[in-house]
């Protein structure tokens, strides 16, 4: 392991800078890769990114920065890529500060942004000795996410191919699942969730299996069937399907032949029904008929108190005498045969009677 300290200007830093969308590549005499495979997507909140401009124009001290040494005299940006995108970005015009881009500062502001001299730490190291350390020093600040570590171990030809189609802003996975998905594909959300179903919850596994495959067209694919088959089953979208776990009912049920127009119909009922408090677990009922996905709404304590007075404490079923601590509310007729949870369909029982009953 050698490490050395250098000062180097903006200037060199942003010179020839490129961005191509895929791996965010600026060159420093055409030799500093600021994107490695290994590295996370750009995700510096505006005010991040503002804050660094702002402390270069004041002349402010920045954190030293690391740059990885490679063997055949490149570079790689193993620390600081969020804000050496951020300076080279403004440089090259692409966001304003305080309404100013770069070119609109005077040629004195301009040269004394280029001539900021940023301290560097260059560093040559093993692979194991450099992702080692990259995981080490993203602990604070912008913290990496477990898939963005996992990204840093596993990169290679699969990755790259995943990232290309799960990981971008704007990425063939949002641009047909967005409305499905939560989370964000910058962050590895995206990907990740993918992954743990592909996978049954082995992601380390399979990316080491895949790691060195030429694309990850097996993941694209399933992906894309599983969003597929969830716009065939449920074609009247609503937000509440964003909560669903459609990759287990996917894998359940992908070959099973449902009619879509008799599902809404009843999902419509069902989202009308003031007893049914989990709405967005109306589709996990539909294609399982279990009814804990509803949650049914329980009888309120006074609707207890009130049936428990009525009763005299006695048990429905056994006809013995318990404390109300001892009984529970049942529905009189089931909620799947129309009953509702109303003080009229209220019945006290013992806690064993209920018990039993429910297991019958």
């Amino acid at each position: 392991m050698k490490i050395h300290l250098q000062e180097i200007s903006i200037r060199e830093i942003a010179k020839n800078y490129k961005n191509n969308q895929e791996e965010w590549v600026t060159w420093y005499s055409w030799l500093l890769n600021i994107r490695p495979k290994y590295q996370r997507e750009f995700v510096y909140k505006d005010s991040q990114r503002n804050a660094v401009i702002e402390t270069v124009r004041k002349n402010f001290p920045l954190n030293v920065m690391y740059w990885v040494k490679n063997s055949d005299w490149t570079f790689e940006v193993l620390d600081w890529q969020q804000r050496t995108i951020s300076i080279c970005e403004y440089i090259d015009g692409k966001y304003s500060l305080d309404y100013q881009y770069f070119h609109n500062l005077t040629d004195t502001e301009q040269e004394q942004i280029l001539n900021y001299k940023l301290m560097i730490y260059i560093c040559e190291w093993t692979d194991k000795e450099k992702l080692d350390w990259f995981k080490t020093i993203n602990i604070a600040g912008e913290k990496l996410t477990d898939q963005e570590l996992r990204n840093a171990i596993y990169t290679w030809t699969w990755l790259t191919d995943a990232k290309k189609y799960f990981s971008k802003t704007s990425c063939p996975a949002y641009n047909i699942s967005s409305d499905y998905l939560n989370g964000s594909p910058i962050r590895q959300d995206y990907l990740e969730t993918t992954l743990e179903r592909i996978s049954a919850w082995n992601i380390e596994e399979y990316m080491a299996k895949h790691q060195h495959d030429e694309n990850a067209n097996e993941l694209w694919q399933y992906f894309q069937n599983v969003i597929n088959w969830v716009k065939v089953t449920f074609p009247n979208y609503r937000k509440e399907i964003k909560w669903v776990q459609f990759w287990t009912l996917y894998n359940q049920f992908k070959n099973t032949f449902f009619d879509a127009s008799k599902l809404e119909t009843e999902i419509t009922k069902l989202m009308q029904d003031e007893d049914v408090t989990k709405k967005s677990w109306i589709y996990e009922y539909v294609l399982t008929r279990n009814e804990k996905y509803l949650s049914i709404r329980a009888f309120t304590p006074n609707q207890k108190r009130e049936t428990y007075e009525k009763q005299k404490g006695i048990c429905i079923h056994c006809k013995n005498h318990f404390e109300i601590n001892e009984m529970e509310a049942d529905h009189i007729t089931p909620w799947s045969l129309g009953g509702k949870t109303i003080s009229e369909n209220c019945q006290m029982l013992c806690k064993n009677c209920n018990r039993v009953k429910s297991g019958k």
